[in-house]
């Protein structure tokens, strides 16, 4: 008897990335995932914004730790998920505009501790520009969900 093959091998990568109330409370949408990658949206709406009228940095950094948590989990085997244990985010620019974009990839992956970058983007009139690198470890946990 032969395995028949996933039809979405990464169907648990966006079930669990659907999963996170924070992700659906920003609008944030997973938009694409391969192995070892992943880019996540969200609209940049005024409510999510700080004192001087930029989306404020925790939001940033949340759907980029959001986006490097599931490229690495995209290298997980079945049973397994991940955890972020560290990061660092740097900031280049506020991030105004239309929408943030997340794009996220696995520079590393071992059995117990996998190293994500996630570059932060914002579009306005579809023009990208870079405003923040997050750089995150990952711990893998054993029968996860």
């Amino acid at each position: 008897m032969t395995a028949t093959p996933d039809a979405d091998p990464f169907a648990r990568v966006r079930d669990s990335f659907d999963r996170q109330a924070f992700m659906r409370t920003l609008d944030a949408r997973l938009t694409q995932v391969g192995a070892g990658r992943c880019e996540a949206v969200m609209p940049i709406q005024p409510a999510f914004g700080q004192q001087h009228g930029f989306l404020h940095g925790a939001v940033v950094t949340a759907l980029s730790d959001s986006a490097a948590g599931h490229a690495a989990l995209s290298l997980m085997p079945p049973g397994a998920s991940v955890l972020a244990i560290e990061y660092k985010q740097n900031f280049f620019a506020p991030a105004t505009g239309d929408r943030l974009i997340a794009r996220a990839e696995v520079v590393r992956a071992g059995k117990t501790v996998s190293v994500v970058t996630a570059h932060a983007f914002t579009v306005t009139n579809g023009v990208e520009k870079p405003v923040a690198l997050l750089v995150a470890t990952m711990m893998t946990m054993r029968d996860a969900a």
